[in-house]
């Protein structure tokens, strides 16, 4: 399955059924009246966050997205059948934008969660609706009204607890293939990650969603390599495992390009809590390991969290997943403390005796 993160596609509600104009015609009943019916209701546009999705790529082959029209109203009294709504199912995580590509008209973060994008048209009255008494007998009937449309984009974020950001090649791929059950591409040359995956990492008696996503290079924010299209991914991930190429010449060049390449994004990335690891240790000697990380520490400032680990042979990987866990647990919102529920109060029991 292709992996699709953006689309912009059509949408247009149903349109309102036609009132009617009849008139009631039966032998030996001499004023039969009006009795046409009102027209039906158009269907709806709705967008629902489904399980099981984790792509756009089916609005790549259908863009455009209609309910159906309200049926027409008829004789005899006979209201037109309402028209089906139209539902797109997306994956967890989708924003839906306006034309404009920037105001967001809504965020769908849950399963299950489901919004009305447009609503359809009202369907017109029939001669029946006008009958007074004093129009015994009108002609008169509205048509439908119409429903609306608009351009929308669906933007893809995907939903993890921790990402993956470096520099191309710097082991994100093999780390992940190594912590979890997904099988993303692994070669020597950069940018074989094209598009982010997803991984469920299992350390201890813990589970959490790790995203790995392409490759940043100096001048990604403007377009450069895959640009920084993919950062969407991990904007809302708790914390940031930040690796880098332990066998590159200058690790410490290697962290600040990435660290550029987060600030001028926005987006909070920047601000995210950073767990730093120096890779492929498995390919260095202790003092060489030892020069790097001290370099590494220096350019991460003061504070900063920096590790060793070898993403190919494990080394330091499961202190690297339960320091992890500890992050994203910090990470995360303190649960809103339950509302005591009060006690019924009985007006007329007696007061209580000190």
């Amino acid at each position: 399955m292709k992996f699709l993160d953006e689309a912009k596609i059509f949408l247009k509600s149903g349109d309102g059924g036609n009132g009617c104009v009849a008139f009631r015609r039966e032998k030996f009943i001499e004023f039969g009246g009006p009795s046409g019916g009102d027209g039906g209701r158009g269907g709806d546009v709705w967008v629902e966050a489904v399980d099981g999705l984790n792509t756009l790529i089916d609005y790549r082959y259908q863009q455009h997205f209609k309910a159906d029209r309200g049926h027409h109203g008829m004789g005899s009294d006979r209201f037109g059948a309402a028209g089906a709504d139209a539902v797109l199912r997306v994956p967890v995580g989708t924003q839906v934008l306006d034309e404009d590509k920037e105001t967001v008209l809504t965020d769908l973060t849950e399963v299950g969660q489901r919004v009305l994008l447009l609503k359809g048209g009202d369907g017109g009255f029939g001669n029946a609706h006008f009958k007074t008494s004093t129009n015994r007998a009108p002609r008169r009937f509205d048509p439908g009204w119409p429903g609306g449309e608009r351009w929308v984009w669906l933007r893809l974020k995907l939903i993890a607890d921790a990402g993956l950001v470096g520099l191309p090649n710097a082991g994100k791929s093999t780390f992940l293939a190594a912590t979890s059950a997904a099988k993303p591409k692994i070669a020597d040359y950069p940018f074989t990650t094209l598009h982010p995956n997803l991984g469920v990492v299992r350390t201890d008696d813990h589970e959490f969603v790790l995203a790995d996503i392409p490759g940043l290079i100096e001048g990604a924010h403007e377009g450069a390599g895959l640009g920084d299209r993919f950062l969407g991914h991990v904007e809302r991930c708790g914390v940031l495992l930040h690796l880098v190429d332990g066998t590159s010449e200058d690790v410490a060049e290697a962290y600040r390009v990435v660290r550029g390449e987060l600030e001028a994004y926005g987006g909070g990335l920047a601000g995210k809590p950073e767990i730093v690891g120096l890779n492929k240790i498995d390919a260095l000697d202790d003092e060489t390991v030892a020069e790097r990380r001290k370099a590494l520490a220096k350019a991460a400032g003061r504070g900063a969290v920096v590790v060793t680990l070898s993403g190919a042979t494990g080394g330091g990987v499961h202190a690297v997943l339960r320091l992890l866990w500890t992050r994203i647990v910090e990470s995360r919102p303190a649960p809103a403390p339950e509302e005591s529920t009060p006690q019924d109060i009985n007006p007329w029991a007696p007061p209580e005796s000190d």
